[in-house]
């Protein structure tokens, strides 16, 4: 693995950055590095973790969810009831307005919903606004949203990536003009966006009392896109950053033995995964339509070993489809444990006595997958290794021309079984498996106002994606986080770094 920044270099580093740090707290601006490029900012038309956390800045939503009781409170809503197991009435808060001036009310949730909800228009993940049929408006501060059919875990998902746009700007600036100019509600306004590059942003004086979110805390925020993590260490070592976050553990480790900076470390909500195209979408010499293939694969690598030695911190194996915590991740699955022997054993049984040639394919954290490939080699799986970029990745995925990928998902968040296994297993062009029971399944189990009900039928999908290895589920994710002693922030599970809540000491 690559070593970086460790031991005398981080020392090297601090020397010639000695006498140049600069308080940011002086002049109130936040100073904040991404590793990864954003270039659409509008919400719905990118799955970025970068854009999601612009997206909790500069958007609302109806229901807001507070990150450390869970608990459900009022946003752009005040209140809301079902008015049967199809439609949900909310009430909005009045006195809002979006940062270009517009006054919030009924007709923006309606334009909002009925757009995001129209296929045509083509949101990202349709999985966050494809189970809405409409919106409807009763009075100027009162809607209702009906369903396709039920689905529980609707709050979840409004209280998340469902934000609400200003209806007249919207129809004007589309998603385009939405991703140069962004235009919401929440507790911070866009000054300028450089698509991919450059963020700045500033507190909205006008933003609602009554947000549960509350006031912005610090008044600007300077987002800049640094891929490099030698480049961001530098800078906040220079005082040209104050907060950093994905920082690499060994990196971590060493910034935080030298007591200059708040190092943090949190869970995440993403997972990693072993995807297989067990459907054969890529071609007949697939071999991974057999499922003997697929679990030798499943029991050739060590996920422990990965864990304790690369990702460290608050990561921990997963055998699931989905993230622990989420309702309905039954744990209750076939395991596969580090095995090779059994997996050479699998192989021969397979018609690979000799081992085989694959392509792996993977769009991140190539340390990772270059140790899966070590694994692999060693009970006789020839790897050509192909790292992408993320949306070639996600296209070919589209498209059923790739037999096998490492890829990750953070659900956006969602604390419900449904942001990922629903997500994956239900025929849709990213559905490796189309598998029609476990299809069967998740419906019920996506649509039954029984919760009970529910568990059982995430189980029984998740139980089968296990035992028919469509997946190997490797491990959850966690950050750390490196920020100036001059500013409070915690960290929460969800990896969402809400700026808002953010102040300085």
């Amino acid at each position: 693995m690559k070593q970086i920044l460790k031991g005398a270099g981080i020392f090297a580093l601090v020397m010639a950055a000695a006498g140049t740090a600069a308080a940011n707290k002086a002049d109130d601006t936040l100073n904040v590095a991404f590793s990864k490029e954003l270039e659409n900012v509008d919400s719905y038309f990118n799955s970025a973790r970068e854009g999601v956390i612009l997206q909790r800045s500069i958007w609302d939503g109806l229901v807001y969810r507070d990150p450390y009781t869970g608990e459900y409170q009022g946003n752009l809503a005040t209140d809301w009831k079902w008015v049967d197991d199809k439609t949900l009435e909310f009430n909005l808060r009045q006195g809002v307005t979006f940062h270009n001036g517009e006054p919030f009310d009924a007709d923006d949730v309606v334009a909002t919903v009925n757009w995001v909800a129209d296929e045509k228009n083509g949101v990202k993940t349709q999985r966050n606004v494809n189970w809405m049929e409409s919106a409807e408006k009763i009075d100027q501060f009162k809607v209702r949203i009906h369903l396709k059919a039920p689905f529980p875990a609707a709050i979840e998902y409004l209280a998340g990536p469902v934000s609400i746009y200003p209806n007249e700007y919207y129809a004007e600036a589309g998603p385009t003009g939405m991703g140069l100019n962004p235009v919401g509600t929440g507790p911070y306004k866009v000054v300028s966006v450089e698509p991919g590059k450059h963020f700045v942003l500033e507190k909205y004086e006008n933003y609602h009392k009554d947000s549960p979110k509350g006031q912005a805390n610090i008044g600007r925020l300077d987002i800049r896109t640094i891929p490099d993590f030698n480049t961001q260490a530098a800078e906040l070592f220079s005082g040209g950053l104050d907060w950093i976050w994905q920082v690499p553990p060994d990196q971590a480790e060493s910034l935080g033995a030298m007591g200059e900076f708040t190092v943090a470390n949190e869970s995440t909500m993403r997972i990693g995964y072993l995807q297989f195209d067990a459907a054969g979408r890529s071609g007949e010499s697939n071999p991974f339509t057999n499922k003997l293939v697929r679990q030798a694969i499943s029991h050739a690598i060590d996920r422990e070993a990965i864990v304790a030695s690369m990702l460290k911190g608050k990561s921990r194996v997963v055998n699931s489809a989905c993230f622990p915590s989420q309702f309905g991740c039954a744990q209750d699955v076939a395991v596969y444990d580090y095995d090779p022997e059994k997996a050479k054993q699998l192989l021969a049984e397979a018609g690979y006595p000799d081992g085989l040639e694959i392509d792996f394919y993977a769009y991140r954290d190539r340390e990772y997958a270059e140790a899966m490939l070590g694994y692999l080699e060693a009970v006789g799986i020839k790897s050509n290794f192909k790292l992408l970029q993320y949306s070639a990745l996600r296209e070919l995925s589209m498209k059923g021309e790739v037999p096998m990928s490492f890829q990750t998902w953070g659900s956006y968040s969602i604390n419900d079984a449904s942001a990922i296994v629903s997500q994956y297993f239900k025929l849709g062009s990213l559905d490796s498996a189309q598998d029609e029971q476990v299809k069967e399944w998740l419906d019920v189990a996506d649509s039954s106002v029984d919760s009970e009900e529910r568990k059982e039928y995430y189980a029984k999908a998740l139980k089968r994606i296990a035992e028919e290895a469509y997946w190997l589920p490797l491990f959850s994710y966690n950050s750390n986080y490196v920020f100036t002693k001059d500013l409070e922030y915690a960290p929460t599970t969800d990896a969402i770094p809400r700026f808002f809540q953010m102040n300085w000491k």
